[in-house]
């Protein structure tokens, strides 16, 4: 009993730290899907609604909807006798049987109340979409990595904000010069709102790519470095890599916000109407006046889009910065690294606990 709760134990700080594949015999089957079944039933059940018509009165809709959840059910129920388990049980598990008719049997009701075969595709590779959705945030702890980021933030909120500062200076030199340029203002305050969101995702992609190529070399580093248990497998190194980008996101996501509001509150103070005109840039759809210490103030649409394309390039910068410049690796990797191997280090123990259990 007591091994079994050391396991335990073990598995539970595995999952916190967003390293789930660190568990051995991880299996979709049971530690993936088995732990959103909460979730997929309650979309499968939702979508006895495919069965009903914007056409039809509320009546036929209502007696449809029942139909459709009774079709659902009755499926789900077959399935389970297939399986030997009671026609009303919930699965235990969610293999390739279950996952087929969650992704297949609510398609159907379309088709059969109303002959909408293109509703059945649409359907189908939606719940087909969710299942991937799923497997990807619970198997490869995407959601336990995030929590894990913002309480570290919370628990550090200090040392985050000292590393923030004893950055910013580095990152204004590369961003100061960007913003105080005509052109710089010309090109963003003309740009549309919809392409200024486009450039923010596809610098993010970009980023992401540098960091899915980058870190692999790191972990490897580390863990020769701490030197305790196996090898990892593909997977699990690709789940600390999976770990390690989405906690560098959160360290450029508040550097990069940081940036974006400066610059928002320094070009409300240094930039003034005169230089809009001189400049030949346009406030945009929207401005606000004000006046501080008898000084006019101008918060414009164009001022927002320059911030955050400002705010854009200085994350990509640091993004970069943090796994190249030893500046920045200190504040983030080096105390990373620090907590992975000491992950490892429980990884070996985990493994060998198994073994003599």
């Amino acid at each position: 009993m007591g091994t079994t709760a050391e396991l335990e134990r073990y598995e539970q700080r595995f999952r916190r730290a967003g390293l789930p594949l660190f568990i051995e015999d991880f299996s979709p089957t049971h530690d993936i899907f088995t732990r959103a079944a909460p979730l997929l039933v309650l979309v499968f059940l939702a979508e006895m609604l495919g069965a009903t018509s914007l056409e039809w009165d509320w009546w036929q809709n209502l007696l449809a909807a029942l139909g459709g959840l009774v079709a659902l059910v009755a499926g789900f129920g077959l399935l389970n006798g297939l399986r030997g388990r009671p026609f009303g049980s919930l699965p235990t598990r969610f293999g390739t049987p279950e996952l087929a008719v969650f992704v297949f049997l609510p398609a159907l009701l379309p088709v059969v109340t109303q002959g909408q075969v293109k509703q059945f595709f649409g359907v189908a590779f939606g719940n087909l979409l969710l299942v991937g959705v799923v497997y990807v945030v619970v198997g490869y702890g995407f959601i336990a990595t995030v929590v894990w980021g913002f309480r570290q933030l919370a628990r550090e909120l200090a040392n985050s904000v000292a590393s923030f500062v004893r950055a910013l200076p580095l990152l204004l030199v590369f961003s100061l010069v960007l913003f105080m340029t005509a052109d710089m203002w010309q090109v963003f305050a003309w740009m549309p709102a919809a392409f200024i969101v486009f450039s923010v995702i596809a610098f993010a992609l970009l980023s992401t790519v540098f960091l899915l190529i980058r870190l692999p070399l790191e972990v490897d580093s580390i863990e020769r470095t701490a030197g305790s248990g196996p090898p990892l497998s593909r997977s699990q190194r690709f789940n600390v890599s999976v770990s390690l980008v989405i906690r560098q996101w959160m360290q450029v996501l508040v550097v990069s916000a940081g940036v974006g509001l400066f610059f928002v509150a320094f070009g409300m103070l240094a930039i003034s109407e005169h230089i809009y005109r001189q400049w030949g840039v346009d406030a945009g759809s929207w401005s606000y006046h004000v006046e501080l210490l008898n000084h006019p103030l101008v918060l414009s649409a164009s001022l927002i889009k320059v911030a955050v394309g400002i705010a854009n390039f200085t994350g990509l910068y640091y993004s970069i910065a943090l796994l190249t410049d030893s500046t920045y690796r200190t504040e983030f990797l080096d105390h990373v690294s620090n907590e992975l191997r000491e992950l490892f280090t429980a990884r070996a123990e985990y493994l060998e606990l198994r073994r003599t259990a």
